[in-house]
């Protein structure tokens, strides 16, 4: 995924799954300028991490 489109993501107000890892994420917060995101698992969310946004998949 690139920036502009998690960005696109975070600011709809539709419900669009995202993955890292093969788990289904939120996406809380881009940083474009280091092309990261601070990401949860929608079933864990106190487990809050900061992943490359090229990592994230739109499924």
């Amino acid at each position: 995924m690139n920036v502009n489109r998690a960005q696109q993501i975070l600011d709809s107000a539709k419900e669009i799954e995202v993955q890292y890892n093969g788990t289904s994420i939120w996406i809380q917060n881009v940083n474009s300028a280091d092309g990261t995101a601070r990401v949860y698992p929608r079933q864990n969310p106190e487990n809050e991490m900061t992943v490359n946004i090229q990592e994230l998949q739109e499924i």
